[in-house]
Formats: C-alpha cells, structure tokens, sequence
C-alpha cells in the first residue's frame, strides 16, 4: 500500500528498477545512471521522512503492514507467555499481555493488539479494548509488582471501545482505576507508543517511569478526524487538526508529555520489522537498568511529580 506522500519515491523506484532490467538484457552501460538515480531515491527518501506533517504521520501510524504489539513481543522475547482474562467478566482480545524473557530477564508485557484482516480486526475489536482489557491489563500489573518484575506497555489503539455495553460495564471506572494504581507500582513501568495513542483508551495503560513514542506513532486526546468533526462538522478539516493537536513524536517530547523518541527506519517501522524491534529491545533493556538502579519509593515520587507537572503553566 502506497500513501500519497510516498507515491514521487515509488516512480523513481519504479525508473531504477527499468534500468536495472535494461542493464541486464543489453550491453548498454547504464551503471552511472544507476548510481545517480539511486542517490536522488535515498535524497528523496530523506527530505520526504524528515518533513512529515501531523497528519502524515498519523497515516504512517496506521499503515496496515506496520508492526503490531504481539509482532514486537514475539521479536524481542525468547519464551513469551500470553496470560487471558479479568477474573470477572471475561478475555479482551484487544487487550494482549503476558510474561516474556529479554536477555535473561522477566518481564511482563502488556499491549492494545489490532488485526491484519477483516476476520482478526473483528476478533481483537480493531484495537479498542473493553473494560475487562483494562482490568486484564491492571491483574497482569498487579501479577508483576508482586513478583518483583519490570513491565512493558505497547500502546496502540484509536480509543477505548464507546459501546453502550463498555459504559454500563464501567469503561471510565477500569481506565481511572489503571490510573491510580499504575502510578503507584513498585516495579519500573516503560510505555511505548507503537502506533496510535488516543485519548483515555491509550492512557489506560501509559502511566509509567520512561514514557516513549516511536517516530511515526501520535499521542493525542482525540483522533484528527473525531477533532474536525467535532470543530467543523465535517472530517474534510483532518489535516488541519492533526497539525493544530501537536500529537506528533516531536511535539510531545517539546511539550515534556513524553521522556523520549525510538527512532524508525528511514520509510516507517514496517519497511524492517526486525530493526525496528532491535531498537526496541535495546531501548527497553538501558531503560530497565536505568530504572533498577533507582530506590522504588523514589521512582514512584517521580513518576508521580511527572504527571503532576503536566499542563502546568507558570505565569
């Protein structure tokens, strides 16, 4: 799947593969013709990623071959353990967690899970966990804190799922409540935003000691589509909402909503997967032994100052 902004890089491609066919099947030095083209690609390539706008992103965030959080959990870890179910209601399979080692060490990792297909978007409820995912999600937590392991969140979901049925089960309530108790874990918390961090559905599960986005991922209290429809009556304004929500990787580290940026490979996580993964691990693994070193009572005072900061303005 091409996104527009990508179409100019993709001509070209599509020129240099000719020539390459040309070079094959004749006795035409072609080979600086070659070299020259590809160098106005990786130029291209360069100039178009480095200067996406907000709603670019947001389009690169929801690319259907980019990575999803059991595609990371599966990369990264040696024996990962999948765990189901709230202990009240049932298993959200919007919402994935489980145990997994990492070089050795225990982790629990959690995340919101989308679908590839038709069939799997319907089964993980493209992504919109119910109440008993954040009450899954807060267990496996808990789970965690008590046998002393760090925890990793993956966020990527378009929200909370709105349903009739998500309110009368208490969907406010279980994000509260992940809010109150995710602040106060013992253990060392890392969140990563993979894709899209909307409203309360991602903030569910992205209270933590090192907040992190990926490059072409968006954190934001509301969809650019939901926010034009809501100011304009129209979804027609997206473009111009994405860029007025600051919800990219660099506004939120400008605006201190966020402790830091996983940078992706040039064209998006989903052009390598295993790369991408590896900077993940490595993030994950420097930001444990950072965290680890750190006494419990004093990493939960400073998570806690963290968000107490947030939207403070100082006249």
């Amino acid at each position: 799947m091409l996104l527009d902004f990508e179409k100019p890089i993709a001509e070209l491609e599509a020129k240099l593969e000719d020539m390459k066919r040309i070079a094959q099947n004749s006795d035409a030095d072609v080979k600086d013709a070659i070299k020259a083209l590809e160098k106005k690609i990786r130029q291209l390539k360069k100039e178009t990623f480095e200067n996406l706008t907000g709603w670019q992103r947001v389009q690169l965030s929801r690319h259907p071959d980019r990575p999803y959080t059991l595609d990371y959990i599966y990369e990264i870890t040696d024996d990962f353990i999948e765990l189901h179910g709230d202990r009240t209601v049932g298993d959200d399979k919007a919402m994935v967690g489980g145990l997994g080692t990492i070089d050795g060490q225990t982790y629990m990792l959690i995340g919101q899970q989308k679908g590839r297909n038709t069939k799997q978007r319907q089964f993980r409820n493209f992504g919109m966990p119910n109440p008993e995912g954040y009450r899954k999600a807060l267990r496996l937590m808990r789970l965690a804190e008590k046998f002393r392991k760090p925890i990793v969140t993956f966020i990527d979901t378009p929200g909370a799922f709105p349903g009739l049925e998500a309110e009368q089960r208490g969907q406010g309530e279980a994000i509260a409540r992940n809010l109150k108790e995710m602040v106060r874990l013992k253990v060392p918390v890392i969140c990563i935003i993979i894709g899209e961090g909307a409203s309360g559905g991602a903030l569910g599960i992205a209270i933590g000691d090192r907040v992190l986005m990926l490059e072409n991922s968006w954190y934001s209290v509301i969809s650019p589509e939901n926010c034009s429809t809501i100011l304009w009556r129209s979804w027609d304004y997206k473009e111009q909402a994405a860029e007025l929500l600051k919800l990219t990787a660099k506004d939120m580290l400008s605006l201190k909503l966020i402790d830091g940026i996983i940078r992706e490979p040039l064209g998006g996580a989903h052009t390598d997967m295993k790369w991408m993964a590896a900077e993940i691990k490595k993030t994950i693994l420097e930001t444990t032994k950072e965290l680890s070193a750190m006494d419990p009572a004093e990493r939960i005072r400073q998570r806690i100052d963290k968000f107490c900061a947030m939207g403070v303005v100082k006249e």
